[in-house]
């Protein structure tokens, strides 16, 4: 805080005009200057061995509604999953072995709209209702199990926060578990860290917590808030190795750390700051790459709604390496959101890299 009749106020001006100029208050670094094609040449998004799902607002001859589609990483090739004129399907999560994916879907029962969880194969489309009134499921790391959210109220909304209990469903034999931890509500942005013995999800006015990161067992009882190691905000991401964490410190920034499960409980450290923009515009929906090289994200303006459900017109899918160079690789601004990545098949990769070799 600058104390009282310091400054005048031509020069209390200049100063702040300096200060926003310079990077801080979280404007975007002399990157966001360069052309799109020149961030995609820097990243080579075109030989990143990995496809990647997300949603997607579209226009078809009866009505507006939410597809799922996949592309490539430098947006070629796109293909919708769904084609469902009358479902909208969004929160795409795809499985460990890159075959399936779990998502919600709104759909009208009796008249009234409702949100389910579901997971369908992706070669042949066909899916498999997982849970009623339900939200924001993800994968346990072996692939063997569905993990989400149970509504807290019957009517619909698309508030991310109104969730009561975490569910367990496992897919071969069709069975729901709940939770034995019932201190458990208003989570979001559910994920089940590699190992199967940790969950961490965003709680808002809820769990004796509010507007913070928790990591709690997926077994058992405990709960640390990881707020005492400086890690603030949502939408926590951690990499399939489980050792990088990435989450939003605010609206506006991308946070990226070391994460540490070996000692029976998390310890965070290492917190970077990878992206920031401008506070007209969001970052929003991170997810790490298979190898943990690169992190997907969504990028709009600050007005465009970030819940699953919400409309965000001009809103696309970015991708970062983790020094900060980033592209944004949708360009259509079809509200664009929540990318999550694809696997793809070890020969296949094998292929990528004999091909890179030869390049």
């Amino acid at each position: 805080m600058f104390a009282s009749g310091v400054f005048s106020k031509p020069r209390f001006a200049l100063i702040i005009i300096l200060i926003l100029s310079s990077g801080a208050f979280g404007f975007c670094p002399a990157q966001e200057q360069e052309t799109a094609e020149q961030k995609k040449e820097k990243l080579k998004v075109d030989q990143i061995p990995y496809k990647i799902v997300y949603e997607t607002r579209r226009t078809t001859e009866s009505r507006r509604n939410w597809e799922l589609f996949m592309m490539n990483t430098d947006c070629s090739n796109p293909v919708n999953l769904t084609k469902t004129a009358n479902i909208d399907e969004m929160y795409p999560h795809v499985s460990p072995d890159g075959t399936k994916i779990c998502f919600v879907a709104d759909e009208f029962e009796y008249g009234l709209k409702v949100r389910n969880v579901y997971y369908m194969n992706i070669e042949d489309g066909n899916r498999v209702k997982v849970g009623h009134n339900a939200r924001q499921p993800c994968w346990s790391p072996d692939g063997k199990k569905i993990a989400f959210l149970k509504a807290e109220f019957d009517r619909y909304t698309i508030n991310p926060y109104s969730t009561l209990e975490i569910m367990i469903y496992d897919i071969e034999s069709g069975r729901l578990q709940v939770h034995n931890n019932e201190k458990l509500n208003h989570l979001y942005a559910l994920c089940w860290c590699p190992g199967s013995e940790w969950f961490l999800a965003a709680v808002v006015g809820g769990t004796e917590y509010s507007d913070t990161i928790i990591a709690f067992e997926a077994d058992g009882s405990k709960i640390y808030d990881l707020e005492e190691f400086g890690v603030r905000g949502c939408r926590p991401e951690i990499s399939q190795d489980g050792k990088r964490l990435t989450w939003g410190e605010t609206d506006w920034q991308l946070n990226v750390a070391d994460i540490d499960f070996s000692s029976g409980r998390p310890v965070v450290s290492n917190i970077k700051t990878l992206l920031t923009c401008p506070r007209d515009t969001k970052l929003y929906h991170v997810d790490f790459s298979p190898d943990g090289k690169y992190i997907a994200f969504t990028r709009g303006p600050f007005e465009g709604a970030q819940q699953v459900g919400g409309f965000a017109k001009d809103w696309n899918i970015c991708i970062t390496d983790l020094e900060g160079n980033w592209v944004q690789i949708t360009t259509d601004g079809n509200h664009n959101k929540e990318p999550d990545w694809v696997p793809i098949a070890k020969e296949e990769l094998k292929q990528e890299e004999q091909k890179s070799s030869v390049l």
